[in-house]
């Protein structure tokens, strides 16, 4: 049981929720395309020196959900090497990424003793990203080349940057959405090393959060509860798609069951499974607990079943613009 009282942890999660909503006021502010400034396609996290979710501004659910999947790529495959002021980028969608428009980028917090104490995240849509057909989510693609470049989890450089840059059909409005994101990150390091949140209040808020959901878990009857519905069309001349789901309640636990569910399509409507957890979460946290703050603790009781080559995970080269 947590040692931080529950009016204080509450007056930590607010503050802490501030600073991805202030990050998310400077990303919008300070882009340049329309998709981000005005449309508000971004998102802004922040997370334990682990890769857990620690809070998260309510912004895109589609973002939020699974940018913990390309937290933990970044930290698995740059995190020893990125020190203080240094970012990672990607938007690999096999990478915890949803589609390759929305970027994300990853920084370090660490403290004035230089030890890494969690680090901060933002996703936005940028407008066109190269591919086959401006805006880079072409109806007719059936491989993911063909949607625009492609980032696996790399730390950003100018080198980075260049390539990036000229894959867009619109370089400059990508420059300023770039610097747009490195910036709400750098002001979110800053804000988190302000405040200087304890461990022990890290380590409470998320527990928080998965008491949460187990005690909202409860009031579900247990059970196996299963639906079935159609998508209309893969997309590029593909026909229907069946999506299948068991959803099993058992106690204070619960999984989500895709097996069933069609294989990937060779249109651009698949979801990898980041995207599907988001889906999962966010209908979960609708119906059940509306009102719990979500972090990585409220998705410890929650299992998904999601079988690899299907439409709700699907495996490279497969399109996901549309997923």
């Amino acid at each position: 049981m947590s040692a931080v009282d529950p009016a204080s942890l509450q007056v930590w999660i607010s503050r802490l929720a501030g600073v991805a909503d202030e990050m998310g006021a400077v990303l919008r502010r300070s882009a340049f395309s329309p998709n981000i400034k005005e449309r508000a396609d971004c998102s802004c996290a922040c997370f334990t020196a682990d890769g857990t979710l620690l809070v998260q501004a309510e912004h895109i659910p589609v973002h939020l959900g699974s940018m913990p999947a390309a937290v933990r790529a970044a930290i698995d495959a740059c995190g020893t090497a990125v020190g203080p002021g240094e970012q990672i980028v990607v938007n690999d969608p096999y990478a915890g990424g949803t589609h390759l428009n929305d970027v994300t980028f990853v920084a370090p917090v660490h403290d004035a003793k230089g030890v890494l104490v969690g680090w901060v995240a933002n996703r936005a849509h940028h407008a066109d990203v190269g591919g086959m057909a401006p805006g880079s989510m072409p109806p007719d693609a059936t491989e993911i080349a063909q949607e625009g470049i492609r980032i696996p989890p790399v730390r950003w450089t100018p080198e980075v940057e260049a390539l990036f840059v000229a894959a867009s059909r619109t370089p400059e409005e990508r420059r300023g959405d770039l610097d747009a994101q490195l910036g709400a990150n750098r002001l979110g390091v800053r804000r988190w090393l302000e405040l200087a949140p304890p461990s022990l209040v890290r380590a409470a808020i998320v527990e928080h959060g998965e008491r949460g959901m187990r005690a909202a878990l409860r009031n579900v009857p247990d059970g196996r509860y299963g639906f079935a519905d159609v998508i209309d069309s893969g997309g590029a001349g593909a026909g229907p798609a069946r999506i299948v789901v068991a959803v099993t309640v058992a106690g204070d636990e619960i999984v989500f069951d895709f097996t069933g569910t069609d294989p990937q399509t060779p249109g651009p409507v698949n979801a990898v499974e980041a995207v599907t957890a988001s889906a999962v979460l966010f209908a979960l946290r609708s119906a059940v607990a509306p009102d719990l703050a979500a972090n990585g603790g409220s998705m410890r009781p929650v299992t998904i079943v999601a079988p690899a080559g299907s439409i709700v995970a699907a495996r490279p080269p497969a399109a996901v613009g549309a997923g």
